[in-house]
Order: C-alpha cells, then sequence, then structure tokens
C-alpha cells in the first residue's frame, strides 16, 4: 500500500487484529525519543514476545547514547540497520505524530504496512492504520490498553517501561492530560512489581554536574515579554561546552521557566549540537495558560505536539524568533 493509500483509522479492534494476526513486527519511534517514545516502544516489543510474535526494535545509531536517565532500559532485540525482511514485517511506529520524525534516511518505510499508535491530537495520520488516541495521557496508555485487550499480562519489565512513560508524559502526574485512568494504570502497574522510589530516582535524581551547569547557564539568560506573557531563555554551543553538558541535558530547562509567575508561554531555544548548520536552532514551547496551544505555534514553523507542550526547529535569527513568538502568543490571548 503506497502513501496516498494511508490514512484509516482503526478502532481499537481493529488494531487488536493487526496485532494478532501478523508474526513479524519492527518497532519505531520518533527521533531524539523521550521516555513515553521509548517505553512504548520497549512495552510493545515485550508484549508482542509474549505472544510468540517475531518482533524487533529499531532505534537509528545516532540516537546512541540515549539520555543518562533512559539508559537503565534493556533494549534486547534492538537494531540501528533494517533488518533484511524489513518489507515483509508490520511497521509500528509509536508516540509519532508525523513521519517527517521518524528516522525516514536509514529505514525505507515508503511501502510498508504501517500501524500508528499515538495520543498527539495534531498526528497526520500516515499509516497504513491508525490507531489515535487524543484523550490518552500519553502513548504508554494506549500500548497498556492494548496488552489488556491481547490478554497479556504485564511482566515488571513491562509495567516498568509503561510507568516510564506515563510518569513522564504527565510530568509526574501535574500536567492537564492527567486524568482517573492515568492513575489507575499507575495503580495497575504497581501493583505489577513497579518500584516507583526507583523510578523516580533513576529519572530524576542522580543527575548529571553538567546538567546543573547548563541549568544554571539557562536560568541567567532569562528574558520576558509581554508582561512576563512570554518568558525564555537560549542555550548556545558555547553554553554546553562551558558546562560540560550533552544535548539532551537541555531537557527540563523549559519546565523551570514555565513555573515562573505570570508566565503564559514558556520557550527554551537552543543550539542543534549535532546540526551541521550552525543556526539551527530547536525551540521547545510549554503553556502555562489553559487559552493557548502551543502545538498551533509550533506547526507555524513546521513542528508539532500538545496543546501544553510543543516543539520546532528554526533558523530564523534571535530577534525575529523572539518577534515571531511574541506575535503568536498575543494572538491566542
Amino acid at each position: 500500500m503506497t502513501v496516498s493509500e494511508r490514512g484509516k483509522r482503526a478502532t481499537r479492534a481493529e488494531v487488536l487484529e493487526e496485532l494478532r494476526g501478523a508474526d513479524r513486527f519492527l518497532l519505531v519511534t520518533h527521533e531524539h525519543p523521550d521516555g513515553d517514545a521509548l517505553g512504548s516502544l520497549l512495552a510493545t516489543h515485550e508484549i508482542l514476545r509474549a505472544l510468540g510474535k517475531d518482533s524487533l526494535m529499531f532505534m537509528a545509531a545516532e540516537e546512541f547514547p540515549l539520555p543518562y536517565e533512559y539508559r537503565f532500559f534493556d533494549f534486547d532485540g534492538l537494531v540501528s540497520a533494517p533488518p533484511a525482511d524489513a518489507a515483509q514485517r508490520t511497521v509500528v511506529f509509536l508516540d509519532c505524530g508525523n513521519i517527517d520524525r521518524n528516522p525516514a534516511d536509514a529505514l525505507d518505510v515508503e511501502d510498508a504496512h504501517i500501524v500508528n499508535l499515538d495520543h498527539h491530537h495534531d498526528n497526520t495520520h500516515f499509516g497504513t492504520v491508525n490507531h489515535v488516541v487524543p484523550e490518552a495521557s500519553c502513548t504508554a496508555e494506549i500500548v497498556w490498553d492494548l496488552m489488556h485487550g491481547l490478554g497479556v499480562a504485564p511482566t515488571v519489565k513491562i509495567a516498568e517501561a509503561l510507568y516510564v512513560g506515563l510518569v513522564t508524559d504527565t510530568g509526574k502526574f501535574m500536567y492537564e492530560n492527567t486524568g482517573t485512568r492515568a492513575h489507575a494504570m499507575a495503580a495497575e502497574l504497581i501493583e505489577a512489581g513497579v518500584d516507583v522510589h526507583d523510578v523516580y530516582h533513576r529519572i530524576y535524581e542522580g543527575v548529571p554536574y553538567a546538567k546543573v551547569a547548563l541549568l544554571a547557564r539557562a536560568l541567567g539568560q532569562i528574558e520576558r515579554h509581554d508582561d512576563g506573557r512570554l518568558t525564555l531563555t537560549r542555550l548556545s554551543r558555547a553554553d554546553f561546552a562551558a558546562a560540560g553538558a550533552e544535548e539532551n541535558y537541555s531537557e527540563g530547562v523549559v519546565d523551570h521557566l514555565r513555573a515562573i509567575e505570570g508566565t503564559a508561554v514558556a520557550a527554551l531555544v537552543r543550539d542543534r549540537l549535532g546540526s551541521s548548520d550552525p543556526e539551527q536552532r530547536k525551540i521547545s514551547l510549554r503553556a502555562c495558560d489553559d487559552r493557548v496551544d502551543v502545538s498551533a505555534i509550533a506547526r507555524a514553523q513546521g513542528g508539532g505536539g500538545h496543546r501544553q507542550a510543543a516543539g520546532f526547529s528554526t533558523t530564523l535569527p534571535w530577534d525575529e524568533l523572539v518577534a515571531f513568538l511574541r506575535e503568536q502568543v498575543a494572538a491566542q490571548l
């Protein structure tokens, strides 16, 4: 089936039939994977293996090393090169709202049979079969639901992977997407053997000093515009070098900005260290006001995400970028 024939919206029953009916799978997620992406990837892999399926996980070599907080995951069955039989495998995309966010340069999915599992409300439905559930707190919640439909009991490994996806994408159960179902899921996973304190320690404690040094540089460069409605900061290549920080150490910086009183939108602008273009920047956005949809701001620059958390890449000069963000925020308030 070609890309032009894609777009079918699938019911839960239809997705379960897809997963039961196929024998070989290739699981992928978006570039620069976060906790939900990685947890959903690993949990789906283990669920399929529990059903006796031939499952492989794919992540491009440039994704490694993973952020330090996720290096405890055991990705048994991971490949960084497409398997020889990739064309015969059902490709399952997890937590990927847009096909442009997948490693398409390393993995040819043009004619693949794709099952698209996601919770982003702006998902482009690029799959052959699409099970997109915007009301789910995270993609891990969708995987958890399908696990029940497939009759698989969660092992500790599955439960831990799903819990990481849940706790990270709900902001430790603080974000608007946290509902009763998220807490019910957490309770079940804890009963299945998740050590909550251990997971919290692995993800949020044991922080490398270089990450704290990078945060200090970011906090020292905060700018506020329009009575503080837009709060932003920047991190340059020089900042990363001075702190001795890896690129992924910038994760979480924007959450410090969103906590500042009066902020409607928080933004972190950072240089893309892995880019060959020195002008390439990554912008992470967080909404602190229910009237603002930051995914709409991100889409205006070719990005995407959720209403409360989104991002995009750009080469706009600083002054133009700040002006763009101010205009976009003002238009929604």
